[in-house]
């Protein structure tokens, strides 16, 4: 079983312009990211895709691989789809570029996940971990994910889900953003259209869900700390030392 890594890039996020390019103790961000997923030691292939000529040259200059997409696109599952056109791998993982640290144990967990799933019935496969504070819980930019009894996401939602009716907070489960895809289901998903729960909650894996795919999530405590803002920066560049 081979499996991959592609790291979406562009230098226009929409909250932190240019933040790919933004200085983590003396390498750029997106530069940190790519080198944290090469040192987990576990893929057969690393890229990342970019239509960025400034981000190509960063990957280049110090060695790394580097995607060309040949025109935009809408979203990153997208992007890794069309690099994953181009790529001999059985599974194809969506690391964003923004996520500079990443965790060894979790990446190895994935390809476990895969070889062990003799039925294939995992399509995608994904990460939570648990929420512990409520102002966490009700904020809309933290994604909440809810499982059947077998790990599989049942749904993605902004809203605290599951809600606590009784008004006793009993916890619940942060999203990770990381996407683990059998290649040919990253090609199918990315064919398709948004879909109506994608388009109200402005989130793309309803539209995996919407079309019958399995996602299975897997939990873990390692902290994952994207870099959305300004200020998640300077928390970063404070958790890199």
């Amino acid at each position: 079983m081979k499996i991959a890594a592609i790291i979406p890039a562009r230098l226009q996020s929409q909250r932190f312009p240019r933040k790919l390019l933004q200085d983590l103790h003396g390498l750029p961000v997106i530069l940190r990211t790519y080198q944290s997923v090469l040192a987990t030691g576990v893929f057969d292939k690393v890229w990342v895709a970019t239509a960025d000529a400034e981000i190509a040259d960063v990957i280049r200059s110090h060695g790394g691989d580097v995607f060309i997409n040949r025109r935009s696109h809408p979203s990153g599952t997208d992007r890794i789809a069309e690099a994953a056109r181009n790529l001999d791998a059985d599974i194809v993982v969506n690391i964003q570029g923004d996520e500079p640290f990443v965790s060894p144990d979790d990446m190895r967990r994935i390809r476990e996940h895969f070889a062990a799933d003799k039925n294939r019935r995992t399509d995608i496969l994904s990460f939570c971990t648990p929420i512990s504070r409520y102002d966490e819980f009700t904020r809309t930019s933290v994604v909440k994910v809810v499982t059947d009894l077998a790990g599989y996401a049942m749904y993605f939602s902004r809203a605290p889900i599951p809600f606590p009716r009784d008004g006793v907070f009993q916890g619940a489960c942060r999203h990770i953003g990381i996407y683990a895809f059998r290649r040919e289901v990253l090609l199918r998903v990315a064919a398709l259209p948004p879909s109506r729960l994608e388009q109200i909650e402005k989130l793309e894996n309803l539209r995996f869900l919407e079309h019958g795919f399995r996602i299975h999530i897997l939990e873990t405590r390692f902290s994952y700390a994207g870099i959305d803002t300004p200020e998640d920066l300077e928390k970063a560049r404070r958790l890199w030392k």
